[in-house]
């Protein structure tokens, strides 16, 4: 069986219009008729065997796809490639056509870590991408590759760069200083006393920080007294 049957046999199976419906609400920006209603970890389940199947790569060639589980399995069976290039390539290919905050963000970056310079040369093309999703994750990869130890100042400025009016743009570089106000706290409020932000990004980044068990209580009240009204 050509591997778009097998896929459309599992979507078919694990459907459940119960968690449809709770999908259509988590995604409201996509149309609800493209979900299926598939759960996540029966997603990452399957895509591991696609992965490993030889004729993987005509599922990943055969884009746009047509609903939201075939853009997560996408997605998954990307993040299983070990080969930087080819991640990278595979990458590139998939990101015009992310469409959503979740797809967007369960395309896994890990495998980008082996190779840091050549990455942070292609965020810095994402970050000047035209497409919402692509600097979304853009942002995502330096949250997740680039606070701990590979953490260099100059990526706070990067993210305060971005100038967008995208809510799931400006959601991810909130999160994205609330991690950093946890991994990196002087350099991080120092960004925030700065209110080098725009007001509803600074706000909800400092939302996102207060609510963490990571940041210690006198921090949290120093953050509490740099909110910004809404002009």
């Amino acid at each position: 069986m050509a591997i778009q049957e097998d896929i459309e046999a599992f979507l078919t199976s694990h459907a459940d219009e119960g968690y449809r419906a709770f999908q259509a609400k988590l995604i409201p920006n996509i149309d609800a008729a493209t979900i299926v209603g598939v759960r996540t970890p029966d997603l990452r389940k399957f895509a591991k065997g696609l992965a490993r199947r030889g004729d993987a790569g005509e599922f990943l060639a055969a884009l746009p796809h047509g609903t939201f589980e075939e853009n997560q399995l996408h997605s998954f069976v990307i993040a299983r490639e070990r080969d930087f290039d080819r991640l990278v390539g595979a990458i590139e290919n998939f990101l015009p056509l992310v469409d959503n905050w979740a797809t967007c963000d369960q395309l896994s970056c890990r495998g980008l870590a082996a190779d840091p310079d050549a990455t942070l040369v292609k965020v810095r093309s994402w970050l000047e991408s035209d497409r919402e999703y692509t600097v979304r994750f853009a942002i995502g990869v330096l949250m997740q590759l680039f606070l701990d130890e590979r953490f260099r100042p100059e990526f706070f400025a990067w993210v305060v760069g971005v100038s967008r009016s995208e809510y799931y743009v400006n959601m991810m570089r909130a999160w994205y200083f609330a991690e950093a106000l946890a991994k990196q706290p002087a350099a991080a409020e120092e960004v925030i006393v700065s209110a080098a932000l725009d007001v509803w990004t600074h706000n909800k980044a400092i939302q996102k920080a207060v609510e963490s068990r990571r940041i210690s209580p006198e921090q949290k009240e120093r953050l509490r007294a740099l909110r910004r009204r809404l002009s």
